[in-house]
């Protein structure tokens, strides 16, 4: 006989009540019968909001997404939405990208929203993540939501909600959200549509956000026709609106991954539709160096992430990470607004904590603020809301992220390919190139060269691991790393900072967040902090040199790879 712990096994028989179709019913009786490992993890915790939403698996029970738990999620923030403006005709706009079901759970979620009375604008086909967050300000709206898990595997699917500003909701609304969304039941989900209510969007919505992205994300003194780019959307929905985009900007040489233009959940080309991977760009590499292509771009499935291959000085492609763009792009963006007569003693640039150092050092040459949040975009929207007179520039993370401006509040792949291809053709026009670009930062402000090591961890074994390992770095904080000594942690559970150096404790003026961050003697940052979107564990190392010339690049790249070694053994990782 399978033994099935009795906690599990009540919860899963909730399920078994005329509240669920019976289709749901027949999967948990079958794995009550057959499969009583996947009854515990569809069972043993609800579905929880993490760094960029909520994600999960499809299939039945309450750590699933699936039609009921999306349905109680809408059906809880229709409630909140109706409290906070009781006497206000409420509008939502909905978007989805090319998952399994993206559709169909999109539709769903705009059901409920207008069984609740409220206006809903559904796009009638998928877009990408940063329009929608564009349509909620666009539109007026209320509230936004997105269906979609950004780069995870196949068989995940995910909600993102977005408030009236176009950024995603943050604390402590998001915990009042969730509080609203507990007190649900799942049989008072209203589930029957008043079709009166919800209006396709599509064509008008694209125009308006195409035309804002041209005027963010291009500048004048650029010849566009001289670069060469191809461009890959991994299946996902930037095909919809980048190459469009781009042309609209002046951009004619442009080379589609054609194997991979069509929007597909399966991603079939590639293991991962992620562009910080290498191997998703594989494709697209190749297809560039048929082309001799300057450059090369890959978004992710809701075109939020992309990643940009350029030629280094021997003319081969190679892969930027998400921090090398994101200087860039930020150095880019902050001497144009200087060339226009627009930088201000106010203007501000935002990063998070986790990513390059570097960013501080650009904004302190240039005289403007760095804020610095915690990971994911949510937190540089925040910034945006809560500084009204503070002029936003552009600001980015780690994880392949950036927003040029704040006519969309969240990571935006469409503007910042576009804000891309304007840097390297500039650079191309003066005998440079983008990567050449870069170089001369790391002789101006230090070469810092950062690395990420993720750990996979799926189940509830693993997140028990991942707890375990946060416990011990936390409980037994490490007091040397590489031989050089700690001399500072910062402890964003405990909102503290420690000078290990002087003994003294400092408060953490930030939201807490299970995050823990090592500071060396040598100049090292190591971060560690548990995925909210992914059963992962990450780990982001920083180290740094001084680069007293370009010619010195190649000797000194190798001193800090070396060090990064030594660190990733030292930590076991």
């Amino acid at each position: 006989m399978i033994y099935i712990a009795p906690e599990i096994l009540d919860v899963a028989n909730t399920w078994l009540t005329p509240t669920f179709d019976e289709d749901t019913q027949h999967q948990i009786k079958e794995l009550i019968a057959n499969n009583p490992d996947e009854l515990k993890e569809s069972f043993y915790k609800n579905l929880a909001f993490g760094t960029g939403g909520m994600r999960g698996i499809m299939g039945v029970g309450t750590n699933r997404i699936n039609k009921y738990t999306l349905g109680k999620n809408t059906q809880g923030l229709a409630n909140y939405l109706k409290y906070k403006h009781p006497n206000k005709d409420l509008k939502v706009a909905i978007a989805y990208d090319c998952r399994h079901n993206s559709d169909s759970l999109a539709k769903l979620v705009a059901d409920v929203f207008s069984a609740n009375n409220i206006k809903v604008y559904l796009f009638s086909e998928l877009r990408p993540t940063p329009e929608l967050s564009f349509a909620v300000k666009h539109l007026d709206c209320d509230c936004g939501i997105v269906l979609t898990a950004s780069h995870n595997p196949p068989e995940y699917n995910g909600y993102k909600v977005y408030w009236n500003d176009g950024g995603q909701i943050v604390p402590p609304q998001d915990g009042e959200i969730i509080e609203a969304i507990n007190a649900v039941d799942y049989a008072n989900i209203k589930f029957d549509a008043n079709t009166n209510l919800i209006e396709s969007i599509d064509k008008d919505v694209d125009e308006a956000f195409i035309n804002a992205s041209v005027a963010n994300g291009s500048f004048e003194g650029t010849e566009r026709k001289n670069l060469s780019i191809v461009f890959t959307s991994l299946h996902g929905t930037a095909i919809t609106i980048l190459p469009e985009t781009l042309k609209r900007a002046g951009y004619s040489n442009i080379h589609i991954v054609e194997e991979q233009a069509q929007p597909d959940g399966n991603f079939p080309t590639v293991k991962s539709p992620n562009p910080e991977e290498p191997e998703a760009l594989t494709m697209a590499m190749a297809l560039a160096e048929k082309v001799n292509a300057d450059i090369v771009i890959g978004t992710d499935p809701d075109s939020d992430r992309l990643g940009i291959a350029v030629r280094d000085n021997n003319n081969k492609l190679i892969l930027l990470n998400g921090n090398q763009t994101m200087v860039v792009m930020t150095d880019f963006l902050i001497g144009q607004w200087l060339k226009q007569g627009k930088l201000g003693d106010t203007d501000f640039v935002g990063s998070t904590i986790v990513s390059t150092p570097m960013m501080q050092e650009l904004a302190d040459y240039y005289g403007v603020e760095c804020k610095v949040g915690l990971t994911g975009f949510k937190w540089i929207a925040k910034m945006i809301k809560d500084h009204p007179n503070q002029p936003f520039i552009g600001g980015g993370e780690e994880s392949f992220g950036f927003m040029v401006g704040d006519f969309v509040r969240d990571k935006d792949a469409v503007t910042a390919s576009l804000l891309a291809c304007e840097i390297a053709s500039q650079a191309k026009s003066n005998n440079s190139t983008f990567y050449k670009e870069l170089l001369k930062l790391y002789v101006t402000h230090g070469f810092y060269k950062e690395h990420l090591v993720s750990l996979v961890k799926k189940g509830i074994s693993g997140a028990e691991e991942i707890a375990q390992m946060m416990v011990d770095f936390r409980e037994k904080p490490l007091k040397k790393i590489n031989g050089s000594k700690v001399i500072m942690l910062e402890d964003y559970q405990a909102s503290t900072m420690k000078n290990i150096v002087t003994d003294k404790t400092y408060p953490l003026d930030i939201p807490k967040s299970n995050v823990l961050i090592y500071y060396t003697e040598d100049g090292s940052k190591i971060a560690c902090r548990p995925s909210g979107t992914e059963p992962k564990i990450k780990f982001y190392i920083s180290v740094k040199n001084t680069l007293k010339t370009v010619d010195d690049f190649e000797k000194i790249n190798l001193q800090l790879d070396a060090k990064i070694d030594a660190i990733i053994n030292d930590l076991n990782i």
